[in-house]
């Protein structure tokens, strides 16, 4: 079955950096557009950035500028490159995709926490 796990979550100051990473498995990686959400605490959870399978990017305008999302397909990784942490990037991330209704799969999170 389709397994996702993360890595890479912390504590970390504002103005700092950390990589997520996500390892896939039971599915064909290459072919798969991958996200990252995230959900503060009493907050609805929102996508943070999606990657293609070709690679084409996208982002929350929360992050434009200061995320930046990839992939290695070799590794079955997609990764989340996190710059200029602000307090209000906290939360927890959790890695997706998705390919119908039914094919939805998360992994089971990592927590970010950015101190002011």
């Amino acid at each position: 079955q389709v397994q996702l796990v993360e890595f890479g979550g912390g504590l970390v100051q504002a103005g700092g950096s950390l990589r997520l990473s996500c390892v896939a498995s039971g599915m064909i990686f290459s072919i798969r557009t991958m996200n990252w959400y995230r959900q503060a605490p009493g907050k609805q959870r929102e996508l943070v950035a999606s990657i293609t399978s070709v690679g084409s990017t996208s982002y929350g305008d929360s992050v434009k500028g200061r995320f930046t999302i990839s992939r290695d397909n070799t590794k079955k990784t997609v990764y989340l490159q996190m710059n200029s942490l602000k307090p209000e990037d906290t939360a927890v991330y959790y890695c997706n995709t998705k390919w119908s209704t039914v094919s939805d799969y998360w992994g089971q999170g990592t927590q970010v926490t950015v101190s002011s």
